[in-house]
């Protein structure tokens, strides 16, 4: 009988443990998620005011900074969405939920979508298919898996 106990014991310390560093896990992909944001939002607005300033005919080659890395923003896209689905991957593995796995295939697929310029075809299919995992998400996946993983990024 004290072996149950013990091993109980036990049980219950590694289940907390476990619990404490999904916490943590999931507090640094949030934080992680939010920088990507501000960095994001930092340098589309920078290459907007690029653009605007371009359209006036006005010459930012002699500017004494280098500007040159917010002029591609399709390359810069196409790495930061690469670093945003990796982290929602990792999510993935930490908290499988059906929740977890759709927005995984949404965020894959939007990037294709927006950063490859296929023919019409595989756009179609690339939106029908983001239709199809939001009609999953909506009408499939229990309201209570959404709200948790709400409530647990807080």
């Amino acid at each position: 009988m004290p072996h149950r106990e013990k091993a109980k014991k036990h049980l219950e310390k590694i289940e907390k443990h476990t619990h404490q560093s999904e916490h943590v896990y999931r507090l640094i992909l949030h934080l992680l998620e939010r920088t990507i944001a501000a960095i994001c939002i930092i340098v589309l607005v920078i290459a907007l005011i690029l653009q605007v300033v371009s359209m006036f005919g006005i010459d930012i080659t002699s500017l004494a900074v280098d500007l040159s890395h917010f002029t591609d923003v399709n390359t810069y896209l196409h790495h930061i969405t690469t670093i945003v689905v990796g982290l929602e991957f990792v999510r993935m593995l930490i908290d499988t939920t059906p929740a977890n796995i759709l927005e995984v295939l949404t965020l894959a697929i939007t990037r294709h979508v927006v950063l490859t310029h296929d023919d019409f075809w595989s756009n179609l299919v690339s939106i029908v298919c983001i239709a199809i995992l939001f009609a999953i998400r909506r009408y499939l996946v229990r309201r209570h898996e959404l709200k948790e993983e709400l409530v647990e990024t807080e």
